[in-house]
């Protein structure tokens, strides 16, 4: 069991070294300079000398070999240098945002389990096929709306239409309300494409004849049976629909406005604040790794298969 957590740890320090590696490498090959696009303004009336000090504080004027080692041992210790569209610390811009973002994000997500597991239940429990082709291809349906386009739509109906949710002046938990089902629907339609082929699979194994031949009820072989070993690969992709979360939210937040990781990323597009771009790409990065670490290490504690043949790699 150890070596298989230490394995699992180290890809994931793997991946986030990657990650830090490829998202410096591609902002630096952005055109232009974001303190020459800053600085240079003739209204903020700066001399030559002093756009040279300000790309002197923030390292602008080093090898880029050199930015790249000195980033990287301020990643580690916990300094993400300074905004240069604001010139303060990047690690506080980003905890001004993170607490809605996080919010938005955890809101989401169990609403799009929810959704996942409402949809996956009731199709297959059902008797009635044409509630279950109904809800079989509702799946795809929410994959292919847009989440920009979706958050607009809300809005327009449930908002402007008819008035039911304000998106202005409300209290939080208002607020909250479109964002959260704008993110969720694209969020839960692959959890219930998987959950729904995963019942149906669990459902041809022998074991569940065997408990059916033994008087046991639909609804108990469906719960104590079939359930369990079905979570187990809409597990998996739930720790990678976190990506999707992620990027999600970024679209989200800019539509409804909201003051978060989203609306951060959006501004640091525009400045081209390099510092406060590579350190969102890297909390993103580390929220992915961390959540399908979480998973691959409760496989093991789920299926006693898995847990076995841990045991005997350890």
């Amino acid at each position: 069991m150890n070596r298989y957590l230490a394995g699992r740890i180290g890809q994931a320090v793997l991946v986030l070294w990657a990650a830090f590696t490829l998202s410096f490498v591609l902002l630096q090959a952005l055109p232009g300079d974001a303190i020459m696009i800053k600085f240079e303004n003739p209204e903020l009336g700066l001399s030559p000398d002093q756009i040279a000090e300000l790309r002197l504080y923030y390292g602008a004027d080093q090898p880029l070999i050199l930015q790249y080692f000195q980033t990287l041992v301020g990643f580690l210790s916990g300094d993400f240098g300074y905004s240069v569209e604001t010139g303060t610390p990047v690690i506080e811009r980003i905890a001004e945002g993170l607490p809605a973002t996080a919010q938005l994000a955890t809101a989401a997500f169990l609403l799009a389990v929810v959704l996942a597991v409402t949809i996956a239940f009731v199709s297959s429990y059902t008797r009635f096929a044409w509630l279950r082709t109904v809800l079989l291809g509702v799946p795809s349906l929410f994959v292919s709306i847009p989440t920009f386009w979706l958050g607009i739509l809300l809005i327009q109906v449930f908002s402007f239409q008819l008035g039911l949710v304000p998106t202005i002046g409300g209290t939080d938990a208002q607020l909250l309300i479109l964002p959260v089902i704008t993110l969720a629907v694209p969020i839960s339609a692959p959890l219930a494409q998987v959950l729904c082929r995963s019942l149906d699979e669990v459902y041809t194994r022998p074991f569940v004849s065997v408990a059916v031949a033994k008087g046991a009820s639909r609804q108990w072989v469906l719960w104590r049976h079939v359930a369990r070993n079905a979570l187990l690969p809409t597990l998996t992709i739930a720790g990678l629909t976190i990506g999707e979360l992620i990027a999600g939210s970024v679209i989200t937040e800019t539509v409804f406005g909201r003051n978060g990781i989203g609306r951060l990323t959006e501004q640091a597009v525009t400045a081209q604040d390099i510092p406060v771009l590579q350190a969102i790409v890297i909390l993103a990065a580390f929220v992915f790794v961390t959540v399908n670490l979480l998973v691959d290490l409760l496989f093991p504690i789920l299926d006693p298969r898995l847990k076995g043949r841990v045991g005997v790699s350890a």
